[in-house]
């Protein structure tokens, strides 16, 4: 993993250069799913990048708070926000994930596609409380993570296989894992979607 202020350089360098290969004009499928399978309730989308999540979900009637420790992002997401019309259903944040006092309200759902992936193991403990005490009693949890299974070059870099149940067993039940493989430009790495549900 790297460390906090790396990382944070390394990401807010691809916001300014552009270099965004994973940002479309809508969340993934399995956001979109969850989307129109629940009733419309409070989100929160962890690491929101540009806002997609949130402005499709609030679309939908969703009411969507989105937290990026990446002030250009955030700055993407307001535009976006603002030019699907869906600014009175939508508030952002420049924030670390691992440190929410700020929000209080209990989430319906909450969303992270690719951001716990990269933590410490001091980061990880204090993102699983937030997300533990922001998660109401039922709600469901909704993570992507790349995998790694320590016998890679990667291995530094995602959360090894097995971790997040681990991590959250606690507080969620996991309700669902479909693991896959990730293709960005030319590299792929192991993958999965996670289902948890709060207890």
């Amino acid at each position: 993993m790297t460390d906090p202020t790396t990382r944070f350089q390394r990401l807010q360098q691809r916001y300014r250069d552009g270099d965004l290969p994973w940002d479309h004009d809508t969340p993934p499928p399995e956001v979109m799913a969850i989307a129109e399978s629940l009733p419309p309730g409070r989100a929160l989308d962890l690491g929101c990048g540009t806002g997609r999540a949130c402005v499709y979900l609030a679309a939908r009637g969703w009411h969507a708070d989105g937290v990026d420790f990446i002030p250009e992002a955030i700055a993407r997401a307001e535009e976006r926000v603002h030019h699907a019309g869906v600014a009175d259903r939508v508030r952002l944040f420049i924030a670390s994930v691992t440190d929410l006092h700020f929000l209080r309200e209990p989430y319906d759902l909450v969303i992270d596609v690719g951001c716990m992936h990269g933590m410490t193991a001091e980061e990880l403990c204090a993102y699983a409380g937030e997300v533990a005490r922001l998660t109401r009693s039922g709600g469901l949890y909704l993570l992507f993570a790349h995998l790694h299974d320590g016998t890679s070059s990667d291995t530094p870099r995602w959360i090894a296989k097995g971790m997040v149940e681990q991590l959250f067993a606690p507080d969620f039940e996991v309700e669902r894992i479909e693991y896959g493989v990730t293709h960005v430009c030319d590299t792929s790495w192991p993958s999965a979607w996670y289902w948890l549900r709060r207890r």
